[in-house]
């Protein structure tokens, strides 16, 4: 047994923990910049933040992000931040807000843009150093308050999906309040909630896991059966809520230490290339992906992949036979898809057009499975 773990962030979870945010974030100093999306800044908890800072006679600058964070929007926020100074960089919000805030607490260590340091895009290596960070997630999805990686997008003629990536980009402090998430809406809550399962399962399968990283994958996923599907048609439920916080922090644990498969490399193209949402292209894929590969591990005997789907499978057919239990497996997954109502992407763009452009992107790192073009033909097509 060999292998390598990622440090993660002190968490601090639960309902209620926003409002210990002023006492862990004087740890750092006194002044912050504050990263939210439009909605936080409205709703009672962002009214109740700022109240608290301003009181307490902190000095903060907050930024507010529209959508996936671009070169544009980061190099912008860290050069307006110069004058600040700021003491730690907060950033409160779904997984866009968490790697604008990581990103930029990078970029005010470096020097020039942060598409020279962006993997595939930039010759310049980081150094690591950071300014200290907390993330405060408002979604149930990407894990972002627990990973790595920075994911920035730039859209039209040169478009990319690249990461900013070093171990050291870990938030210091993650705060997962559940109680934040209970206004995200229906259609939100589902999409989001695909991403984190998709990352448990893919971490879970992948040739990268660990005795560690499957034993967390395995945890998040079982609270996700328990959690989501009562989390969308309740949004009001704390303990599904919780149950889905729960999850997705687990869920970019073990993305960050494992890494992810063929749905992940996908999404990187598909969203540089059309405006669709991260965990809709997961919702989309995590069906077809996942019965391609199961058929191809048939073909090619591989038990030990196999047993980890029937590993999950037993999760919610603890009585039948592993290959029955995994076929109802992947039953359960394209029924969620739909019984989210989740837009299909040639309702979104996407068409056979499209499809060279898109595999010619598509990574295979760390998928338990080798998949030619045929295969991943097929995998868009159904996804469609």
């Amino acid at each position: 047994m060999k292998f390598n773990f990622t440090n993660t962030p002190k968490i601090i979870f639960g309902e209620g923990s926003l409002n210990e945010i002023s006492s862990h974030a004087s740890i750092f100093g006194n002044k912050f910049l504050i990263i939210t999306g439009k909605s936080f800044p409205k709703t009672h908890y962002g009214k109740q933040l700022f109240s608290s800072l301003t009181k307490s006679k902190y000095t903060y600058t907050h930024e507010v992000l529209h959508g996936e964070p671009s070169p544009y929007n980061i190099d912008t926020i860290t050069q307006k931040s110069l004058n600040l100074l700021p003491d730690a960089v907060i950033a409160i919000g779904g997984g866009s807000i968490m790697d604008a805030g990581k990103a930029v607490s990078a970029m005010l260590c470096e020097n020039g843009s942060i598409t020279d340091y962006l993997e595939g895009v930039g010759t310049k290596k980081t150094s690591g150093n950071k300014v200290p960070l907390i993330t405060v997630p408002t979604t149930s999805g990407t894990g972002s308050e627990a990973t790595k990686n920075a994911v920035i997008t730039q859209l039209g003629e040169k478009a990319f999906k690249k990461s900013l990536r070093h171990d050291n980009y870990v938030p210091d402090i993650a705060i997962i309040d559940p109680l934040l998430t209970i206004s995200c809406p229906p259609n939100i809550t589902a999409a989001s909630g695909m991403d984190a399962f998709t990352q448990l399962f893919e971490s879970y399968l992948s040739t990268n896991a660990n005795s560690l990283t499957d034993a967390l994958a395995f945890d998040g996923i079982k609270h996700i059966f328990s959690s989501l599907e009562e989390a969308v048609s309740n949004g009001n439920d704390i303990n599904s809520r919780a149950g889905m916080s729960y999850a997705a922090l687990l869920s970019g644990i073990t993305l960050a230490n494992a890494g992810l498969g063929v749905i992940h490399g996908f999404a990187q193209p598909l969203g540089s290339l059309f405006p669709i949402p991260h965990g809709i292209v997961c919702a989309n894929l995590m069906g077809p992906a996942n019965q391609i590969t199961v058929e191809k591990l048939h073909a090619e005997n591989n038990k030990q992949v196999l047993k980890k789907y029937a590993n999950v499978a037993h999760i919610l057919f603890p009585d039948m036979s592993d290959e029955n239990a995994t076929d109802n497996l992947l039953q359960y997954i394209n029924q969620l898809s739909e019984k989210f109502n989740i837009p299909k992407l040639s309702t979104l763009g996407v068409n056979s057009s499209h499809f060279d452009s898109i595999i010619e992107s598509t990574g295979l790192k760390n998928h338990p499975v080798k998949l030619n073009e045929d295969e991943l033909k097929i995998i868009l097509e159904y996804a469609g």
